[in-house]
């Protein structure tokens, strides 16, 4: 059966403008459970993971920082909001999260996490509402307590993986693809593995003949064990701040194809869902929700 990672939403004393995207963390389940998709047992609620396996990844200076807030203020902005002790630990959760999804994906092919996607955070500091770079934690963990030799990370995040890619530079274990808005977020790109920066008012027919190459590429490139998804869906034309243009169709497709992709290949694939700020809330659900039907579809 497939599992997926959901870390209850705290209640952050954050600004208003911070507490619409948020909403979608309790609403992705929700609407999986009331269309039948899933069932409640599939949910399990991730315990926080402990400062020592964080420190395979991220600073001791940068955690402590953390732990004790005292964050600059200048490093409180990049992050890009209030720094709270219930928001660090529900970071510590999520990429906890991400870490058991790996496993489960290993017995079962494919797990999802409700949360994380956190690119943006490099070995030192946080950026871009990101605070703990999970996928990082979660692959360096893994090469430490598995057999697996080789990750592949696919990044289809509107915003370019930053923290992830230059985490991983020159580390042959992993590999990073990001393909992202080239005039987005972040202005300075970091180099991965494979990058592929898209246009503005990107639609359907080229996001996806680049996507399809992008992966052919990479089959050529690398002989992954294991693979890490983040499948965030502010590549939508309603996006407000995406600028691409693909439609809530052609995201699903792009979820179809890098499961084909792992499935075809034998591949466990572990899912977490990334940025989504469409300001119809039901959109960014929508979007998210065709993740998750996509996942089990290809089981």
């Amino acid at each position: 059966m497939i599992k997926i990672a959901y870390s209850p939403v705290y209640k952050y004393d954050l600004p208003e403008n911070h507490r619409f995207p948020m909403s979608k963390y309790e609403l992705i389940p929700e609407q999986l459970l009331y269309e039948g998709v899933i069932e409640q047992s599939a949910f399990f609620h991730p315990k926080k993971m402990m400062d020592e396996d964080i420190l395979l990844t991220h600073s001791k200076e940068f955690l402590d920082k953390l732990n004790q807030l005292k964050l600059t203020p200048k490093e409180i902005r990049k992050i890009g909001f209030p720094v709270r002790q219930a928001l660090i630990d529900r970071g510590k959760h999520i990429v906890q999260g991400t870490l058991e999804c790996a496993y489960h994906a290993l017995t079962d092919g494919v797990s999802l996490n409700v949360a994380g996607g956190t690119h943006h955070s490099y070995r030192d500091r946080g950026e871009g509402f990101c605070i703990f770079n999970d996928f990082a934690i979660a692959s360096n963990l893994l090469l430490r307590d598995t057999n697996l030799n080789q990750i592949l990370i696919i990044d289809l995040d509107v915003h370019q993986g930053n923290g992830t890619a230059h985490i991983f530079e020159g580390n042959d274990s992993v590999f990073t693809f990001s393909m992202h808005g080239e005039r987005n977020y972040p202005t300075k790109k970091e180099s991965s593995d494979l990058d592929i920066g898209l246009p503005d008012y990107t639609g359907d027919l080229i996001y996806l003949n680049s996507l399809e190459k992008a992966l052919n590429q990479i089959d050529k490139l690398v002989k992954p064990d294991f693979v890490f998804y983040l499948s965030g869906v502010d590549i939508l034309a309603s996006d407000k701040l995406g600028r691409l243009s693909v439609s809530k169709e052609g995201c699903k497709t792009r979820d179809d194809m890098v499961f084909e992709f792992c499935s075809s290949k034998n591949l466990p694939v572990a899912v977490s869902m990334g940025g989504g700020y469409s300001p119809r809330i039901a959109d960014i659900i929508d979007a998210h929700c065709n993740t998750f039907k996509s996942a089990l579809n290809h089981q």
